[in-house]
């Protein structure tokens, strides 16, 4: 099984859910696409790692509801005493950065203006989720433990990308007056 089955198990174990909550449900932690996610949902239902029921909607069509079983509950357990594997990193920021160089600076501040904006609504994203989860149930052994450890390294992680890219701006902004200056 590879990361996101373990991924998807985990998330149904929470809850069930139909394929395409669970899409919207991992994105958080991993891109993934329906194209993706349906052949490892029907593996891992074929090797009973999950079971299934439909449920009729009007207007709509029927979906497929995923629970996990105690054989995926137990294949979930083991993959918690696996060694991690190392995070792959994918940064458009990273590499527009290393090119910098070959914008203008109007462009360049832009491109961190516009990031800036985004991490300022990631923080406000990661303030809600934490302000939503009481105080007695942010301890190990709760399954809202690790809502709370995941949203306050969110919350950290963004408020870290606002402060760099304020720095980053500072450095930008301070060389376009500067360069306005001896024109």
């Amino acid at each position: 099984m590879n990361t996101l089955s373990y991924g998807l198990l985990g998330l149904v174990a929470r809850k069930e859910s139909s394929g395409y909550d669970l899409m919207l449900r991992i994105q958080p932690f991993w891109q993934a696409k329906h194209s993706q996610i349906y052949p490892l949902l029907a593996s891992m239902e074929d090797k009973q790692l999950l079971s299934s029921y439909w449920v009729q909607q009007n207007d709509k069509p029927d979906k497929k509801i995923y629970a996990i079983t105690e054989k995926g509950l137990q294949k979930l357990r083991e993959w918690m005493y696996q060694p991690i594997a190392p995070a792959v990193t994918k940064d458009e920021l990273s590499l527009r950065t290393f090119c910098l160089w070959l914008a203008e600076i109007g462009v360049a501040i832009d491109i961190y203006e516009d990031r800036r904006s985004i991490y300022t609504e990631k923080k406000r994203f990661f303030e809600n989720i934490l302000e939503g989860i009481p105080e007695d149930s942010r301890e190990f052994g709760s399954k809202t433990f690790s809502n709370y450890i995941l949203a306050t390294k969110g919350l950290m992680l963004a408020e870290t990308e606002l402060k760099w890219c304020d720095w980053v701006l500072s450095l930008l902004k301070q060389h376009q007056s500067s360069s306005s200056g001896q024109s």
